[in-house]
This record gives structure tokens, sequence and C-alpha cells, in this order.
């Protein structure tokens, strides 16, 4: 699914990562852990194609990244979801026009989005607040409005930036619970953070970044094959 090899990511002068190689399979659930400025983010970003690694090979789904240029690398993405630990909503919009956007800009079915849109708030326990504005919601649930866009694609992959980081402690295990349902269901997720307490008792597999470098693994799991989400496969 993910291989990265040898990666280095250079900043004026400052090396944010260092000859990284890593493997995550299809369907693994993977936390990256590590210091501020360790590289968490780095790595995501590069998996994303936000940013392109300085040297180095990246390989997700088959795909070299190196071969994928400029415009074609929306097409790449419809294939990730992406969460961040702000939200990213747009105030001026809804919830169901929020969850909506990815679907409007691949110019999808104004009825396939309505499926599609409700079924992803189903999954995150808010199908009666489509028509509420973001403002309105706690910070649990804007979260969950992100995690919902970030799976009405149907994504192969979902990938999350310190999701729980402006969370307490029980709605931080009720995000990482949420993920937990995605990946069951052969969703293949990497998730930075730094709440070692929060993710050291779900049995998943720890990448320990330190200053850039790979400084250990731990809790290796059997991955799953890939599907998708069963409440949603039959939408087509």
């Amino acid at each position: 699914m993910i291989h990265l090899e040898n990666i280095t990511k250079r900043y004026a002068g400052h090396d944010a990562l260092q000859r990284l190689t890593l493997d995550v399979d299809a369907g693994e659930m993977v936390f990256v852990t590590g210091h501020s400025g360790a590289g968490k983010s780095t790595l995501l970003k590069l998996i994303a194609l936000i940013e392109r690694p300085t040297r180095g090979r990246i390989v997700v789904n088959n795909q070299d990244l190196a071969r994928v240029r400029r415009r074609r690398i929306p097409r790449y993405r419809r294939d990730i979801g992406m969460v961040f630990q702000d939200h990213k909503l747009l105030f001026d919009r809804n919830v169901f026009e929020n969850v909506a956007l990815p679907l409007i800009i691949t110019g999808t079915g104004k009825r396939e989005i309505g499926r599609r849109v409700r079924a992803a708030l189903d999954q995150v326990g808010l199908l009666r607040r489509e028509k509420q504005m973001p403002e309105t919601l706690s910070s649990g649930e804007q979260q969950r409005v992100g995690i919902a866009r970030a799976i009405v694609g149907r994504p192969t992959l979902l990938i999350a930036d310190e999701p729980t980081g402006n969370l307490d402690p029980e709605l931080s295990l009720e995000i990482m619970r949420l993920f937990e349902r995605f990946n069951d269901v052969g969703v293949t997720l990497m998730v930075a953070s730094h709440d070692l307490h929060l993710i050291g008792g779900m049995g998943h597999r720890r990448i320990v970044l330190d200053n850039g470098m790979l400084a250990g693994e731990t809790g290796d799991e059997e991955p799953d094959g890939p599907v998708w989400l069963r409440e949603t496969r039959s939408d087509g």
C-alpha cells in the first residue's frame, strides 16, 4: 500500500525527515508518534503529495509519486481521505455542504451526492445535523464533520494529522474508535499523534520518529484485505 525508501525532506538546511524507509500494508491502522518536530506531519504531507521529498522514493497504491505530475495530483488524492487537527471546515456552508464539497469538485451527480453525504454523516453519528452551520457544533462534532468529508469519497487510505489534539480524553477516544470502525472494513489508516496514553492500549502498530529518523516500531498486527464501508457499498 505505502512504501517509502530512503526518504529525506529538507527545509532551509534542516532535515525534517532523514533516510526514512518504511512500509505500510493495505488494511493496516498505524500510529505515527514522536516529539513535536519529529517529522510526523511532514511524513503525512509527503504521502498526500502536499509536499515532495528532497531525496528518496515513495510508492502509494502502486503509484510512484515522483511520476505524478502537478495536474494529476487532484486525481491521486481522490483515493485519500485527509483529517486535520483544526477541522478546516467552511463556516459559510452547512454540514451537508461541507461534506459534499469533495464530490462537487469531482463532478458527482446531485442524487449520488445526497446518498453518499448522508451515508458518511450516518457513519459519524451526525445524520440529523446536516442543515446546521459548523459554528453551532461542538469541537468534537466539528471534527466528525471533517471525518465525514474525508470518507465521503470512499478512500482506500485515510491519513489524520493530530486529529484529537484539541479534544478532551473522552472525545479523543471516541474519534479513535471511529477510525477503528473504518479500519475494521479494510480502510488503511495512518494517524499522527503525540498522545501515547490514548494510543498505547489500542493494540495497533506504532511508528516512532525522532528528529526525522525512524527510532522504532511496536505493536504490529495482521492486516485485513481492503473493502469499503459495508453500509455504503451498495451505493455504486
